[in-house]
């Protein structure tokens, strides 16, 4: 059975701020919608689900995210994941500078959880705390080509 993956779904506490950050990073806002009704509810597996929804693509078309807020039920606010939590963890993006993407991240009050580290001769990476808590990693290739 041949698969691909569609996009990743990420529920945040200020959808606008959300989509401002990573639209900032060069994602563009594919579509947006509110949904409700027993096809969300069924789909979902939660009852009385209403959401607003955006769907964001990376400039190489290749990857995508889904965002929602939450109208009801209530959104949980939970903790900040931790690196080594068991369970979704985080999402990466190749950047072509680390430096320029951190200071787009910072406008956004966003930092990294401890600095840029160096992986080798091969990445430069550094973890961000991005809206609503997402952790966003940022790799440069030290190699171009």
């Amino acid at each position: 059975m041949p698969i691909k993956l569609e996009n990743v779904g990420i529920a945040v506490s200020d959808l606008e701020a959300t989509i401002a950050f990573f639209t900032d990073l060069g994602l563009t806002v594919l579509g947006r919608d509110t949904v409700s009704g027993d096809w969300a509810d069924t789909a979902v597996g939660l009852d009385g689900n209403h959401a607003k929804i955006a769907l964001l693509q990376t400039p190489d078309g290749n990857g995508r995210l889904e965002l929602f807020e939450h109208i009801h039920p209530d959104a949980i606010p939970t903790g900040p994941t931790l690196p080594n939590e068991i369970g979704m963890h985080r999402v990466a993006f190749s950047v072509d500078s680390i430096d320029d993407a951190l200071a787009i991240a910072a406008r956004h009050g966003c930092h990294p959880l401890r600095g840029v580290a160096t992986y080798g001769d091969v990445y430069k990476l550094s973890y961000v705390r991005g809206p609503s808590g997402i952790i966003v990693m940022f790799a440069e290739a030290l190699q171009k080509g």
